[in-house]
């Protein structure tokens, strides 16, 4: 096994059978991911995977919760300024926090390869259904808080974290799918000049 694999003296079980699972979906896919392929990824035995969850589909339905409590929990602000927390999490969407293995990236690319996925089953849309919501939610409460504090100009506050969320959404979506690895930087420069120009009063 690769010296570079995690082992449960560093972490709990269940993460490092989640950093395995990132490693064998980056090699094999998700239509042609096995439960062995995990198992082979990681120091612990198959059995210990079959304890913790029920099968493959219990196993990928943790995991994209995993995946995105990384994501939802990796923004932190430490100024008071509703700029600063939306120039940050505008950042954090497009271009991810820093990871120890795998970078934002690769971790994208089996993300939304479980997006792809997600259409033709329920349980796990209703999950990306609600990280979209979280994510919308986060920008529509700073917009508000900015507008409260006369920072903002007085839009619609859910409508313009709809805008600034599709935006990154669709950047990220052409990143991986067309490999335009430009896209986020771009998508980065249009929201600055054709929304939060529009949004910062006084400007």
């Amino acid at each position: 096994m690769s010296d570079s694999r995690e082992t449960v003296s560093s972490k709990d079980t269940e993460e490092v059978i989640m950093e395995a699972t990132f490693r064998a979906l980056s090699k094999h896919g998700y239509t042609d991911l096995r439960m062995r392929d995990i198992g082979e990824e990681m120091d612990l035995t198959r059995q210990v995977i079959h304890y913790h969850f029920d099968g493959k589909y219990d196993l990928l339905s943790s995991f994209l919760e995993y995946v995105i409590d990384q994501y939802e929990g990796s923004v932190e602000v430490h100024e008071d300024d509703p700029r600063t927390e939306l120039d940050a999490r505008i950042d954090q969407c497009l271009f991810g926090p820093e990871f120890e293995e795998f970078s934002h990236w690769e971790r994208m690319k089996v993300y939304h390869e479980l997006y792809t996925h997600a259409q033709n089953d329920g349980d796990h849309r209703e999950i990306f259904n609600e990280h979209y919501d979280r994510i919308r939610g986060s920008i529509v409460e700073v917009v508000e808080e900015g507008i409260e504090r006369g920072e903002f100009e007085p839009v619609d506050a859910k409508r313009m974290g709809q805008l600034i969320t599709d935006v990154i959404h669709a950047a990220r979506g052409r990143r991986m799918a067309l490999g335009h690895e430009d896209a986020p930087a771009e998508a980065r420069k249009a929201i600055d000049q054709f929304i939060l120009d529009s949004l910062y009063a006084d400007d």
